[in-house]
């Protein structure tokens, strides 16, 4: 079996915080991996050291690497200072680990022991894998290994060194500031440093080559390390419980406590056994419950396997009868059925199972028959539920049987990445061929294209003369979004406008191209050869830089309801901070959407949920007004900040037309809730109506039961999201222009609908479209009176405040007056108190608002919405596709253009609505920890201005605001990642 070993390259760090009194630090790093740990060397007096050691590990259990976490822990040098402090640490989850040769030097940002450190700086690392085959002789391995114990055993059983009397107090004391941290992670840092290099070292005992090498001795060292991670690293364990979790959830459906649990019929049968041997039909079991009849698969082999899940409140019969049927061919190929047998079994007695009890074993029973007695059938017979194993895979009563349409799917986004492509030069352009006359000067552009993306520069002019270069220069950009697996070929166009023609092209292997995660680095730029076809194989040459933005999340949905916020390179991804649960139960008094035998109206409907890269599918229930689904769902939390988007249709596709084209699927309504707004580990069951914009005005189409958790372990964690950035670092250092954004964004919106409807079964484009808003750029006088709306609604309060000062200086109020006449001497004499009774006002205020907070999360709004007193012509508007269906071309062109302008202009009033929202929610509860965090603060804020002078505090703030750009972070601050944040009324706009 091969082996597998972890290789950790510590490259360098910067911005360190001095901890040696003299300005500076002494850094070396200690990295721990599944019991194992190795050290650097130190670099003295410098607080951008570069190590560049190649370290390694071994993986013990390469299945659960995964689950496995990397601490990189630096500390500061005592033989260099007074005392050995923490300069940070860094934790990598064991998923994010590459394999060799496709790893990328990462920089991460140093983390704090508690609320109390103070850390700064980062530390650049390349993590990867190696697989190693075993040696050929396997005695002679191990008696080298006898003869010479590994280099490391050594290192791993240094003692510790002994601390003085005066390190262990200033340890003990910083240990009481901490509030509730990990036993694990609180051994990791007041360990001692291991003994100088120069100091001889104990020789490990006789029995330690014995230990090492033995695999029982081995596995026990591993448990043990295990039980002390379990017993210690409280958080870590966490983390691994809701990946635990969540896996389970995912393919096991075990847990269903968010659901009722709905009772089915299950009928397993397996295969039968004639009595006649000579016989060579086909045979076929049919079954029977009231008016329920359904039949296996014709079988020659008479082997059948197969299960049937009935819902048991849908029967109508006491009874199942199990039949067997022989299909067999007379002389004028007429096909004749003779039963074999039948068995029937009472209801009231089919045992019952549930799950984790092992599957219910099938039995031989005897048909009866009065022609051939001796025939068997083996089937099995059972009472279960939905979360039983065999329901994915049985024939549903409630949804159409075997149908692929029908049936509950799990779909992935494909996962996204920015290509950015610089074109720099050419040179040696074959601008005309030896017969033709050669032109003066040509004005050239280049053309680049993935796929269906077309991006081309600006245009550049080359001639002969001494004024125009021979060699055109470009330096420009160009930003495609590509999907995994990748397309194969870049292609690099050079195009020359006098003539007409292209002057060559070029191909880029895309799967080969660089990676990068940050802006440290710029990718290497490559000259590529340009082919004009086969009559000139040369046409010059093109520089360009190119390379694959990992360091970027790919926007693919509305930016208001985004669901992830996820780097996309697998070397930046975090661990998860928490679950969310989703029970998707029933809905009630659907309306028909669709007529069935030209006669009645009805309703197929299930039920699309997204968050994140994962979309679920429920079961399609057939003929119902009143579905009840039942089924659970689960999905990793990254940030709380999110929004979960559900949206319930009407299926119409698992039904061809007489072409034989599948139909398109009816919206029915959509709902979003934000994770910020829920309390943690509580559950909400509520109902929400189901409301869809149709051509004739807003309709309401029924009301869905849904029920919702979001767990989180570790409330520090989930509070620190709050001052981070939003999106990741790349997007602050290097973003990308608000046009560009928006092109970017429908082009991943129609990768992503292409790739989910070419599954199988297909997500329609039509419900991918409808789940990303991919509409929210179209104009609308609907959505721009709304957003107009919401400004005015800001503003009201403003334009209140300003109404109540008046009366107070116009005497409408003569107690206000009088009060506010004290108030405004009590601030003369004592202006220290201007700031402590600002916030402790704002502090009684917001918490006297918690008790009317509202306990169920928001569903999308049809009165903010403006679907009440919109008019015809507006619908018809907001209807009409672009460009436009008018006949007149004038008016056609205007008016688009109108919209086109428009369509911004609603933007900006959403954006500008949604800063005064989120200002707002800070007061109202909408996000009960964003809400929380300001009234601790508040409280904070009042006793910290209580006691310091406002003089003071104005000489601070007027130093850190006009402070040196050295010491600038190019990442937004932390109340600005706060207000970011904050949660606004975007997300209930219909």
């Amino acid at each position: 079996m091969a082996t597998r070993k972890l290789i950790v390259e510590v490259c360098n760090a910067k911005n360190l915080m001095p901890k040696d009194g003299q300005g500076t630090a002494s850094a070396y790093a200690i990295v721990d991996f599944d019991g194992q740990r190795r050290r650097t060397k130190t670099k003295f007096r410098d607080l951008n050291p570069a190590w560049d050691e190649r370290l390694e590990f071994l993986v013990q259990d390469t299945e659960s690497m995964a689950t496995e976490i990397l601490e990189i822990n630096l500390y500061n040098d005592k033989k260099a200072g007074k005392k050995s402090t923490f300069l940070g640490k860094v934790k990598l989850a064991g998923s994010t680990f590459a394999k060799a040769g496709s790893e990328t030097l990462v920089y991460y940002p140093l983390e704090k022991r508690s609320v109390f450190s103070q850390i700064k700086g980062e530390i650049g690392v390349k993590v990867c894998y190696v697989d190693e085959d075993p040696p050929v002789d396997d005695s002679a391995a191990e008696q080298k290994t006898e003869q010479a114990p590994p280099a490391d055993a050594s290192e791993e059983k240094r003692p510790e060194t002994p601390k003085p009397e005066e390190e262990k107090k200033e340890e003990k004391a910083e240990e009481k500031k901490e509030e509730e941290k990990p036993k694990e992670e609180a051994k990791t840092e007041e360990q001692p440093n291991p003994p100088p290099e120069d100091k001889p070292q104990e020789g490990p005992p006789a029995t330690a080559p014995a230990q090492v090498v033995n695999p029982s001795l081995a596995h026990d060292e591993k448990s043990k390390q295990r039980e002390k991670l379990v017993t210690g690293k409280q958080a870590d364990l966490s983390v691994n419980e809701l990946e635990l979790r969540s896996l389970s959830g995912d393919l096991g459906r075990s847990t269903y406590d968010l659901v009722d649990r709905m009772p089915f019929l299950y009928v397993r049968v397996v295969k039968a056994k004639r009595a006649s041997k000579d016989s060579n039909f086909p045979i076929h079991a049919k079954l029977v419950i009231g008016t329920h009849s359904i039949k296996t698969k014709s079988q020659s082999d008479k082997e059948w396997d197969q299960v049937f899940a009935f819902d048991k409140e849908g029967l109508n019969s006491t009874s199942l009868e199990v039949s067997v049927w022989s299909e067999e061919k007379k002389e004028n190929d007429e096909c004749v059925e003779n039963c074999l047998g039948t068995v029937s079994f009472d209801l009231q007695e089919v045992p019952k199972r549930v799950p984790p009890d092992s599957p219910l074993a099938p039995q031989w029973y005897s048909l009866e028959s009065e022609k051939s007695p001796e025939n068997d059938v083996m089937l099995a017979v059972w009472i279960g539920t939905q979360a039983d194993e065999a329901f994915q895979e049985a024939w549903q009563s409630d949804s159409g049987g075997l149908v692929p349409e029908t049936r509950a799917k799990v779909y992935l986004s494909p996962k996204l990445w920015y290509l950015r492509l610089t074109v720099i030069q050419t040179q040696d352009l074959q601008l005309a061929s030896g017969t033709e006359p050669k032109v003066r000067s040509s004005e050239l552009y280049v053309k680049a294209q993935l796929g269906p993306q077309l991006f081309k520069t600006s245009r550049t002019t080359v001639g002969s003369s001494s004024s125009i270069s021979a060699n055109p220069t470009w330096n420009e950009d160009l930003v495609f979004v590509a999907a995994e697996p990748f397309e194969p070929f870049l292609v690099v166009t050079v195009e020359d406008v006098s003539s007409g023609q292209s002057v060559g092209h070029a191909k880029i292997h895309v799967p080969t191209i660089e990676r990068r995660t940050d802006d440290l680095a710029e990718p290497k730029s490559r000259w590529f050869n340009l082919t004009g076809g086969e009559t000139k194989p040369y046409a010059g040459s093109i520089h360009v830089r190119v390379c694959l933005e990992g360091g970027y999340h790919v926007l693919d949905e509305a930016a208001h309801v985004t669901s992830d916020v996820r780097a996309a390179a697998k070397q930046l991804a975090k661990a998860p901070i928490g679950l969310l649960e989703v029970g998707i139960r029933s809905a009630t008094n659907l309306l028909p959407v669709k007529t069935k035998d030209g006669a009645r109206g009805t309703t197929d409907a299930y039920v699309v949920a997204k968050y994140g890269p994962k979309w679920v599918r429920t079961r399609t229930i057939l003929d119902r007004f009143n579905p009840r689904w039942n089924e659970q769902y689960t999905w990793d939390v990254y940030d709380p900040c999110t929004v979960l988007t559900i949206g319930v249709f009407d299926n119409g596709r698992y039904k061809k037309d007489e072409e034989g084209k599948p139909g398109k699927d009816m919206r029915i309504g959509k709902i979003r809730i934000r994770l910020s707004k829920l309390d943690t580990n509580r559950v909400y069951l509520n109902s929400y109506c189901l409301t869809v914009l149709l051509p004739g005005g807003a309709k309401k189409m029924g009301e869905i039961e849904i029920t919702v958790r979001f767990s989180c372990s570790s409330w520090l964690t989930l509070i620190q999201t709050y001052g981070s950035p939003m999106l990741p670092r790349m997007h602050y250092v290097c973003p990308l222009g608000p046009a560009q954004q928006d092109i970017l964004r429908h082009t991943a919106m129609r990768i992503v609908t292409a790739r989910l409807a070419r599954s199988e079964p297909p997500l329609g484009q039509e419900v991918v479209q409808f789940m990303l808003d991919s509409d929210t750029h179209v104009w609308s006088m609907r959505r721009s009176k709304a957003n107009w709306f919401r400004v005015v609604g800001c503003l009201s309060r403003a334009a209140t405040l300003a109404r109540w000062l008046d009366e107070i200086r116009t005497w409408a109020h003569p107690p206000t007056t009088v009060l506010l006449h004290v108030l405004l001497l009590a601030v003369v004499v004592c202006p220290h108190l201007i700031l402590p009774t600002l916030f402790m006002y704002a502090f009684l205020i917001v918490a006297l608002r918690f008790r009317y907070r509202l306990r169920v999360p928001h569903n999308m709004d049809p009165r903010l919405s403006y679907v009440d007193a919109v008019g015809p012509d507006e619908l018809d508007e907001e209807f009409d596709g672009l460009p436009s269906t008018r006949p007149a071309d004038t008016v056609r062109i205007r008016y688009d253009r109108l919209r086109a302008l428009a369509g911004r202009a609603q933007t900006l009033l959403g954006d500008v609505a949604a800063q005064g929202e989120r200002l707002e929610a800070l007061f109202n509860w909408r996000d009960p920890r964003a809400t929380g965090i300001f009234v601790v603060f508040c409280l904070f804020a009042s006793l910290l201005f209580y006691a310091v002078p406002f003089k003071v505090f104005v000489l601070v703030a007027g130093f850190y605001y006009l402070r040196h750009p050295r010491f600038r972070d190019d990442m937004p601050s932390v109340p600005a990642n706060f207000f970011r944040r904050l949660p606004s009324l975007s997300d209930q706009i219909l």
